[in-house]
């Protein structure tokens, strides 16, 4: 039986992650016809179906057995090209980064934009995801490198420290005060954020001695600050969600402080693609106190 080879995963990875032939071959930069042929070989090769085929290809039983082991051969072949092509020392190829919204939105421009310049030759695909997804996407090497939200320990470098704020409409009463107590919000109903700030927000009660009794729970962050701006409710957001505000919104600081911890860090338990250890080392070294070591 012949082997497995790179170009046939990289075609079946493509459409799993693409969400269709057509969108795999953009992805690829090669024809349709050429991904469909690759992955009908793969498919000879193994002697099954890895997609099916019916409205947006997914993989089979047998094609979410291999997934992992097809992103892991993927992520290798290409450390190595980028080994072989580093010879002056700066990184190429494409990272896939994952980050929260909030993250996206308002901490992963400026980064990219310095690593734009110092990297020319390096691309950052960026994919967004609520905590637990970005974390489950780096263990499952869906991504190359993330930025999560209090990782228990690991390598890694820390880009950031989030305060909880209130989030409000802009004409509501406390809108202009400088600090309020997460008690203050007992008046309106809260809208809580599920996508994964939800544990933060019940410290935030805790320490306020309040009870956390929301009207309704929301997962996207584009849905809560809508309902918020529309007058149906507040609540409590983290720091960087300031840049998706529009006028219509505030943000005021809260007595009871809150913080959650950024960090930019590659997949635990397996070799780093060779551009995740540059990027991390650069952002150490332009901020030392903020490397983490293994642990």
């Amino acid at each position: 039986m012949n082997n497995v080879n790179l170009a046939q995963l990289r075609a079946f990875l493509a459409v799993v992650d693409a969400g269709g032939f057509g969108a795999a071959s953009e992805a690829l930069d090669i024809s349709q016809s050429a991904v469909s042929h690759a992955v009908a070989a793969m498919e000879r090769t193994v002697g099954c179906r890895v997609l099916v085929r019916q409205g947006r290809p997914r993989p089979t039983a047998f094609g979410e057995r291999i997934l992992c082991h097809a992103r892991t051969a993927v992520s290798a072949a290409d450390s190595i090209a980028e080994l072989a092509a580093r010879r002056d020392g700066l990184p190429t190829g494409t990272l896939r980064l994952a980050a929260p919204p909030t993250v996206c939105q308002g901490l992963l421009p400026e980064l990219l934009t310095g690593w734009r310049h110092d990297y020319p030759r390096l691309a950052v695909h960026v994919f967004e995801g609520e905590d637990d997804e970005v974390a489950d996407w780096l263990a499952g090497a869906a991504v190359d490198v993330a930025v999560l939200v209090d990782p228990p320990g690991g390598e890694g470098v820390r880009v950031g420290s989030d305060v909880f704020q209130a989030l409000l409409p802009h004409d509501h009463p406390l809108a202009g005060e400088d600090v309020i107590d997460v008690t203050d919000l007992d008046d309106d109903p809260f809208l809580l954020s599920c996508g994964g700030c939800e544990r933060h927000l019940r410290e935030v009660y805790r320490l306020g001695k309040a009870q956390l009794a929301p009207a309704h729970r929301i997962r996207e962050m584009g849905t809560l600050l809508a309902m918020v701006a529309a007058g149906m409710g507040v609540t409590v957001v983290p720091g960087l969600a300031a840049a998706m505000l529009d006028p219509r919104l505030v943000l005021v600081p809260l007595r009871q402080r809150v913080t959650r911890e950024l960090v930019l860090t590659g997949p635990p338990g397996r070799p780093w693609h060779p551009a995740v250890t540059a990027l991390v080392e650069a952002v150490a070294q332009r901020s030392p106190a903020q490397a983490l070591s293994g642990g």
